[in-house]
């Protein structure tokens, strides 16, 4: 580990320990094995991608590693691990100082701080965003003498809470007309939705990852958050409550959270809370007054519970950056980057969920805040880092081609392939559907015979296949319906 204050003449600097940023380091550290190449993380431990599997030209799977720094000294030698958050940037200079007081003389930098919750109320016991292994471990400590929970949010991770927990009644809140429509239509959650209904298979609570304790470690005092958890963060994580309940979860459809009170306050109201249908007659509920913390929605129903997850989007960790920078800042309040994950600022890259895309993207692509396009954008960033260096041109990575995605969400395999849910089509466009009850669920979306995208759910085997149609842009006018039908095999015939 680099530690001692000074000042460190430094060819490459990244900032950030998650997907993003160690992915970004590993590959300056292979293409420049005789330079260090400096990582610097708030968080006790760093993210690695390992097992990594490509299952078609655009999409692929990886699991999520915590490491120590150790580990990823002991496989890349020249990156040295500062634990150090960064204090100040001072662009116009190349230098930046950390709040261990070194001062790094950069020539190159990459910015991979990644995202933080954007929390419905700041600064209550009672209101709890997942993001890091910090945050998901007090989650589990709360849920464990939990009888209620509200989950607020439409997104990856209301959804796997939504699913995973089980022993206390769930509320969960949502703005949109049906769950999941970051990623797939009503027509698809109707397909997932009985799995809320029925009892979840347990699973045997093994972990297929090395896991260390950040309890007691450094960094960690002043609640900064660490790195971006993984894929399947919850996988070795009880999330049962105490109660022996049936699954009860309560869907609260096209509604935010006007306000969240405290007991009292709520007494104070003399408004009588509403009820979880099916929860009450199991005994499974408290009187009014045993609730700590009430949510009221803005469609006037106001549940009580234990405590409430925020899981309503993401916020870029630009600062300490920005300030006495001139940094373009897109829409979403990322760092603005170019077709080479350039910042508007000289020498500094951006990379993960801390940067907006600024170019013109593929027709078939678009910016999502996820594991995988982390991971690739790390990568991306570094070779256009290697070749500033070397002087030489680099052409866009041909992933940024397709948007291609693949998650599980109640137990299916999902596959989001370009515009699946018809973005930005226009009203031109028309879908294919095929639905098998609690086995697949296939659409597709056409525009002028060609398809754009498609929602995969279930082990349909048609991902490189659509993949490839979406890519090369193939007239399908002439198979119309035909194109889904089950009794005709596409893989073979598009082979």
């Amino acid at each position: 580990m680099a530690a001692a204050a000074g000042t460190v003449e430094a060819k490459t600097v990244v900032i950030g320990g998650g997907i993003a940023g160690v992915t970004c380091a590993e590959q300056l550290s292979l293409q420049f094995p005789a330079d260090p190449v400096y990582l610097l993380t708030a968080a006790p431990l760093i993210k690695a991608v390992t097992n990594l599997r490509q299952v078609s030209r655009t999409l692929e799977e990886f699991d999520v590693e915590e490491q120590t720094s150790g580990a990823l000294q002991s496989h890349y030698p020249n990156i040295k691990v500062v634990h150090s958050a960064v204090k100040e940037l001072k662009a116009a200079e190349q230098t930046l100082v950390t709040e261990d007081g070194t001062c790094y003389h950069y020539e190159q930098l990459c910015v991979c701080t990644g995202a933080r919750p954007r929390l419905i109320l700041e600064g209550s016991r009672y209101v709890l965003g997942i993001r890091d292994t910090d945050s998901a471990q007090a989650f589990q400590q709360h849920l464990a003498q939990a009888r209620r929970v509200m989950v607020v949010g439409n997104g990856g991770i209301a959804l796997e809470l939504v699913y995973e927990m089980s022993g206390c009644q769930v509320v969960w809140a949502i703005r949109d007309r049906s769950i999941g429509n970051t990623f797939f239509d009503a027509g698809a959650a109707e397909f997932l939705i009985p799995q809320l209904k029925c009892e979840k298979l347990q699973t045997p609570l093994l972990c297929k990852r090395t896991k260390y304790t950040t309890q007691g470690g450094p960094g960690r005092e002043d609640g900064r958050l660490g790195s971006a958890l993984g894929p399947d963060w919850h996988e070795g994580m009880d999330l049962r409550a105490a109660q022996e309940t049936p699954r009860c979860v309560h869907i609260e459809v096209e509604c935010e959270v006007k306000r969240v009170l405290l007991q009292h306050e709520f007494m104070a109201l003399h408004t009588p809370p509403s009820c979880v249908p099916g929860g009450e007659a199991e005994g499974a509920t408290a009187e009014p007054a045993d609730w700590p913390v009430y949510a009221e929605l803005t469609n006037g129903k106001i549940f009580g519970c234990d405590f409430i997850v925020s899981a309503t989007g993401v916020v870029p960790n630009v600062e300490p950056f920005v300030s006495g920078n001139n940094f373009a800042i897109g829409e979403d309040r990322g760092l603005k980057v170019d077709d080479h994950m350039r910042t508007s600022v000289r020498h500094v890259y951006a990379a993960g969920d801390v940067c907006s895309t600024g170019w013109t993207p593929s027709p078939h692509w678009h910016q999502m805040r996820l594991w995988t396009q982390a991971r690739q954008m790390g990568c991306y960033a570094a070779k256009c880092m290697a070749a500033e260096r070397r002087g030489e041109s680099i052409d866009m990575d041909f992933c940024f081609e397709l948007f291609s995605h693949v998650t599980k969400f109640f137990n299916y395999k999902v596959i989001l392939l370009g515009k699946y849910n018809a973005q930005g089509l226009g009203p031109d466009h028309h879908l294919l559907l095929r639905c098998t009850r609690g086995h697949e669920y296939v659409k597709v979306v056409m525009q002028g015979g060609r398809m754009m995208g498609a929602v995969l759910i279930g082990d349909t085997d048609l991902e490189e296949t659509f993949e490839n149609l979406i890519l090369n842009q193939m007239d399908l006018s002439v198979y119309g319906e035909d194109l889904l039908d089950p009794n005709i095999d596409i893989e073979d015939y598009f082979d």
